[in-house]
């Protein structure tokens, strides 16, 4: 049994988070219900910023917002310091109601809109990661049109792809993200951008994947832009004061995952980029970025469900289903992702039995978890899944019509609902109904 954070078995053998009691809240505020543990997401917030005051680097650590958007999720990562990573014009005015410091948002996107970037320059935001050069005509003709000056970070595809433990250096042209360093996009962007005045070229960002357990991966990157940035030198003049090296941090989902700590990433990142500094006479080390998202919130979110109806196919199956499903965790029938469950309110009795988690939508492949070892179910219990706190709300959805689930912060013994459960009437606030006179 892997808890993460503050989880512990407390009173009554129930499931505690944050100094709580998980099968109260799940009584009082109704199920599904998502948990978060606000130690886990400080402690993690300040273990990355640690690693990188430690060595004495200039850094910003930006939340990949993508993970989980909400006005209280920005608040408290606005008081742990840290920077804002937006990809939607949505995100971006989420961040603005939560009064995020503008001038800490980075705004990501293949394919932001006009409308988007308007807002985002307008709302002062402090840096635009340039991803294509239909990005950088639109941002030349808005900057042009506001007269203002924009930050930018180039987005590179430095051809490292390191998924897990697999890492494959290739030509990565087939990308719909960023320039590509090998095929003479990145340096032509460069020049482009360079040249015009209402721009200033920062630096560059990359990234290479997502639930990255080494730091090989990360290396490899470093070694490969830096060996750009010598030609950029050479034939540009120019080297970036700001190198963002992404995300994709791994955390343990089960028992078969082994992700580093932190400051491992961390510092492993600062070693091979001062490592590549040699090459540069006179320079300082660049300013050293990261975007972690699913590493700041992933472990450290919960799902309670609620037990229902239980279906035995004797010599093939036993189906339990819960309240839940994909309309509020999408990665297992998406990705075929895996968690690991416990009974809530259950916490000391041994397994008996393998069941199966299903959800209750109207598609079969509506399966949270196969094959999971627990002890006998009701349908009075409950069923936590651990490390849904990343693209678990995010994700959600309305299909079969069904109401997204409360989010409640917990920590200390304290509890604060966030985002309210929808109702019914939510559903169709946005619904018109037919003219008396139209299709008739």
């Amino acid at each position: 049994m892997n808890l993460h954070g503050t989880a512990q078995i407390g009173q009554n053998h129930h499931l505690w988070i944050g100094g709580t009691d998980t099968v109260e809240l799940a009584k009082k505020y109704g199920t599904p219900l998502y948990l978060y543990d606000v130690a886990l997401i400080k402690n993690r917030a300040r273990g990355f910023k640690k690693a990188f005051e430690e060595k004495g680097v200039g850094y910003q650590v930006a939340y990949a917002s993508k993970a989980f958007s909400s006005i209280a999720i920005f608040q408290l990562i606005e008081q742990e310091g840290l920077s804002l990573d937006v990809v939607s014009g949505g995100e971006l005015f989420t961040a603005l109601q939560a009064e995020f410091p503008a001038e800490r948002i980075h705004f990501h996107g293949n394919n932001k809109s006009p409308e988007e970037l308007e807002f985002a320059l307008s709302a002062g935001v402090g840096c635009i990661v340039v991803d294509n050069f239909f990005e950088i005509s639109l941002l030349k003709t808005l900057s042009s049109k506001l007269n203002k000056k924009v930050n930018i970070l180039i987005r590179l595809t430095p051809g490292i792809e390191a998924h897990t433990h697999d890492y494959i250096i290739t030509g990565q042209e087939d990308s719909k993200f960023g320039f590509d360093l090998s095929n003479g996009q990145a340096d032509k962007a460069l020049k482009e951008v360079l040249d015009f005045e209402h721009f200033h070229v920062l630096g560059v960002h990359c990234h290479i994947g997502s639930q990255i357990f080494e730091t090989e991966g990360f290396t490899l990157a470093i070694e490969k832009l830096f060996g750009h940035f010598k030609k950029w030198e050479e034939n540009y003049n120019y080297f970036p004061n700001v190198v963002n090296l992404g995300g994709g941090f791994g955390i343990q989902y089960t028992s078969e995952d082994t992700p580093l700590a932190p400051e491992q990433y961390v510092t492993a990142m600062i070693e091979e980029v001062s490592r590549q500094m040699h090459r540069f006479e006179g320079k300082e080390l660049p300013e050293l970025w990261i975007e972690p998202g699913r590493s700041l919130v992933g472990d450290a979110g919960t799902t309670i469900y609620s037990i229902g109806s239980q279906k035995e196919i004797e010599g093939v199956r036993h189906y339990v289903s819960v309240d839940g499903g994909m309309t509020d965790n999408i990665r297992p029938a998406l990705y075929q992702a895996k968690y690991e469950a416990y009974v809530a309110n259950k916490m000391n009795e041994k397994p008996c039995q393998t069941v199966s988690i299903a959800g209750k939508c109207c598609e079969s492949g509506d399966m949270l978890i196969w094959d999971i070892e627990l002890p006998k179910l009701t349908d009075n219990d409950y069923l936590a899944v651990s490390c849904t706190g990343a693209y678990g709300y995010s994700m959600a959805s309305n299909y079969n019509r069904i109401q997204r689930p409360a989010v409640v912060f917990v920590e200390n013994g304290e509890e604060q609902l966030v985002v309210k459960r929808e109702t019914y009437e939510d559903l169709i606030k946005n619904d018109l109904p037919l003219k008396s006179n139209v299709f008739v």
